[in-house]
């Protein structure tokens, strides 16, 4: 393939602009993708701003990609050309450790390939994201799209979907559970969306009273204040399972509290600092705190039949390509509902 379009961060303190790349063409395994939409993670702007102090500049972030299939490698049989397709957070994975081995490639032992930023599995190449024209991915790790749905509001599937969808599924959230989180953003409205869907009880805990509006029509049953002392008395005890998706730093230790015994609490946010638990709100309770990434490929598989089933996607603002460092700046003063989306169209030209 030719040098196509992309939009790359050449500097840590640079604006992000318009770049060349070069993709390969594709092998006998390989699907070639224009790429129509792509969400705007806030991973994207820790790696463009190198605050996780790992970027190899220039990058091209996104990772949460949606488009139509051009090419085909000979050895393809799940894609044809003209199909709808997704790629999540990562492209290639080691394929014979044992979490590859039982459909856990995110958690490859040998490292899975991020979908940008990372270095190859041939350990030469770095990879450029989706804010580009088009991608070309290993079969194995590209995915297909439930017809129904709107493809600009499938694209934070592939990232806050599968983010919040798959701890859910991990702890077996169920009907007349009590989940409660913490966080309106782009995967605290995912959460909400999909523990609502598997007919749990949703509460929403947030700082800010404007956001109750918001919680219910995404369909959260109760909202709670947080910055009300006698409130969250009142709460303790409550919740089998505690979403937290904040990344700010935060107090973990005044949620804990609000779990019933046997409660869970599942970080998915990650702040900058390491935050202090207190060993009594675990052991008083039987409580426990726990993480979780995004999912396998057969997991995220999973979540967009199930989203094309109950008619679920992400709430988005679509943009332009050359919008992107203003959709940065808003992202990180939480002023859009609740992703971004990139037009590729407009990157065409």
């Amino acid at each position: 393939m030719n040098a196509i379009n992309a939009y790359a961060a050449q500097k840590a303190d640079q604006p992000l602009g318009p770049f060349k790349i070069d993709r390969r063409e594709p092998g006998a395994d390989d699907v070639e993708i224009e790429i129509l939409y792509c969400g705007v993670c806030h991973s994207d702007i820790h790696t463009a701003r190198n605050e996780w102090g790992a970027t190899v500049y220039p990058a091209v972030p996104g990772h949460e990609i949606v488009g139509k299939v051009t090419r085909t490698g000979d050895n393809v049989s799940r894609f044809k050309v003209g199909d709808t397709v997704g790629v999540g957070c990562f492209v290639d994975s080691c394929m014979h450790c044992d979490n590859c081995a039982n459909d856990l490639e995110q958690y490859c032992l040998n490292g899975n390939t991020q979908t940008y930023n990372a270095w190859s599995q041939d350990k030469k190449t770095i990879t450029y994201g989706g804010y580009s024209t088009h991608i070309v991915v290993t079969q194995h790790f590209v995915l297909s799209i439930p017809e129904n749905l709107p493809l600009e509001g499938v694209a934070p599937l592939l990232c806050a979907g599968i983010t919040t969808y798959s701890p859910l599924k991990y702890w077996n959230v169920k009907s007349g559970d009590k989940v409660a989180v913490v966080g309106l953003g782009g995967l605290g409205h995912m959460a909400v969306k999909l523990a609502a869907a598997m007919g749990a009880e949703v509460t929403m805990l947030s700082r800010s009273p404007g956001k109750e509006k918001d919680a219910q029509e995404l369909g959260a049953h109760h909202f709670e204040l947080t910055t009300n002392p006698e409130n969250m008395k009142k709460l303790a005890n409550t919740f089998d399972f505690i979403v937290d998706t904040v990344s700010a730093e935060h107090d973990y230790n005044e949620y804990l509290v609000l779990l019933k015994t046997n409660g869970i609490m599942i970080v998915l946010g990650a702040p900058p600092s390491p935050a202090p638990v207190a060993a009594l709100n675990l052991i008083f309770g039987r409580r426990s705190i726990v993480g979780s990434l995004v999912g396998g490929i057969k997991e995220t598989q999973e979540m967009l039949d199930y989203c094309g089933e109950h008619g679920i996607t992400s709430d988005v603002e679509v943009i332009n390509m050359d919008q992107i460092n203003e959709a940065y700046d808003r992202t990180i003063k939480g002023d859009v509902h609740y992703r971004f989306v990139v037009d590729m169209a407009s990157l065409k030209n």
